[in-house]
């Protein structure tokens, strides 16, 4: 089956380079194994990176035993949706691709919110 992103036609990729997706194939997919529900493809901004880092996950420190070379202004990740949401209340969410978000996405976070933040 296909996965659908928030705007109900297929899902596309968010990134292959840096390589993200909780199963790294450029993707937002996620399955029941996604604990974190790695669904949001943002291109995250250095307030966002600088946000993250002081919730306790630093996405900037490259760790290549994971295959992370860390993330810079500008890339393009699938975040969590929670964290995402996070960042939107504590008014530093990075602008979201709609078209690479998934559906599932729209469980934690309307699509208004989303839309609102397209980029």
């Amino acid at each position: 089956m296909t996965a659908l992103n928030v705007l109900g036609t297929p899902l596309l990729p968010c990134s292959y380079d840096p390589l993200t997706g909780f199963y790294r194939d450029g993707c937002c997919h996620t399955d029941v194994q996604d604990h974190g529900t790695h669904v949001v493809c943002a291109r995250v901004t250095q307030a966002f990176l600088d946000y993250s880092l002081a919730q306790g996950n630093d996405l900037i420190t490259p760790r290549p035993e994971s295959r992370f070379a860390g993330l810079k202004p500008g890339d393009r990740w699938c975040l969590c949706a929670l964290r995402w949401r996070e960042a939107l209340q504590a008014g530093v969410a990075p602008p979201v691709v709609l078209a690479a978000t998934h559906s599932k996405a729209l469980e934690v976070i309307t699509l208004a919110q989303l839309q609102a933040h397209a980029g």
